[in-house]
Parts: structure tokens; C-alpha cells; sequence
């Protein structure tokens, strides 16, 4: 952990493995591509120390914050997408057209998908017009040592739960360990 700490806030992203053999402990750590190293060093930190509060014995354990995440495991996972640690997070409120939203939305985060698989920092954000001078929001990222192909593939395939996440809803993400939208 004090590994991510010092390589993660210059770029946003670390990762590293320490120990050898079957002893080794793998990590990761990714800052949101708009978060400034100050802020990135802070959430790594206080996800380190949760993290290991949380799951002391654990071999595997992934936290997320709004700023940054953090994951290790005793098994090489880098350059893999985590299709395994997931989950959904909606706005209770619902919009007026769903229908016409839920489109908006996916083309919307569809578009950023293909901005960000080949952006630097695999991270891209946007909007769009709803109507009446409303308009619709959107972030997505990758964790850096997915290759461009699997960053794609990992937000399609986010992207394609949209339904079963945030039909309807003002507001939701899904969440992975490899990528995620908002």
C-alpha cells in the first residue's frame, strides 16, 4: 500500500507487485482522470488504511471511493478485466421520459467509450442536450494496465447493464473493478 501511495498521485495510476513465489501481493491504485495529485495521494491513503481495516485476512479486496480506488490480490490480475467485483449505484428520482432518456444515456456514455479507450488516461467525460436547456452528464474509466482493446470491451459491457442498473433514473453508475461509468 505504501507502494500506490508514492507511484499513484504523480499520473493517477500505480501498480506493483511485492514478495515472490507464492508469497507475492499484487496492487493497484487509480485516481478519477479529474482529480489533481493532492487530492489523488489523500483518497489513496484513506483507501489503503480502509481497505486494510476492512479486510485484514483477505487475499483479494478491491475499495472504491468517488476519487480513486484501490485493489490487490495475491493472484496476477493486471491486464485482465474484473468482471467479478461489481456493483450498482442509481438516484432514487426518476426522469419524465424514460425512454427517450435511457437512449440519450447510452449513446451518450457509447460516445465516451470511444473517447476514452484511446485516451491516455482511458477517461473520458461529456454531455448533451435533454431539452429545455436540461442537459445529461457523463464520465467513464479504465484502469491503465487494461490494453485498449479490453478497456473497450469493459465499458461496452457496463455500459450493455444500463437497464438493469439505472432504467428510468436521474442519475447511476455501475462500478467494476477494471472499469466503470457515471
Amino acid at each position: 500500500m505504501s507502494y500506490l501511495y508514492l507511484k499513484t498521485p504523480p499520473t493517477g495510476f500505480g501498480v506493483g507487485s511485492v514478495g515472490q513465489y507464492h508469497d507475492i501481493a499484487n496492487g493497484l491504485s487509480l485516481c478519477r482522470g479529474d482529480v489533481n495529485s493532492t487530492d489523488c495521494a489523500a483518497c489513496v491513503a484513506e483507501a489503503s488504511g480502509e481497505i486494510r481495516k476492512r479486510c485484514p485476512y483477505n487475499k483479494g479486496s478491491v475499495i472504491w471511493y468517488d476519487n480513486c480506488l484501490v485493489k490487490y490480490s495475491n493472484t496476477d490480475f493486471f491486464g485482465k478485466i474484473d468482471n467479478g467485483n461489481r456493483f450498482y449505484m442509481w438516484n432514487l428520482r426518476n426522469v419524465s421520459n424514460p425512454l427517450s432518456f435511457n437512449q440519450k444515456t447510452k449513446d451518450l456514455l457509447s460516445q465516451l467509450s470511444q473517447q476514452a479507450y484511446v485516451a491516455p488516461k482511458m477517461y473520458a467525460t461529456g454531455e448533451s442536450e435533454l431539452g429545455y436547456s436540461e442537459k445529461l452528464y457523463g464520465l467513464v474509466q479504465c484502469t491503465r494496465d487494461l490494453s485498449s482493446v479490453d478497456c473497450k470491451k469493459c465499458l461496452d459491457g457496463i455500459i450493455s447493464e444500463l437497464p438493469s442498473c439505472c432504467d428510468g433514473k436521474e442519475g447511476g453508475r455501475v462500478v467494476g473493478g477494471s472499469c466503470y461509468f457515471r
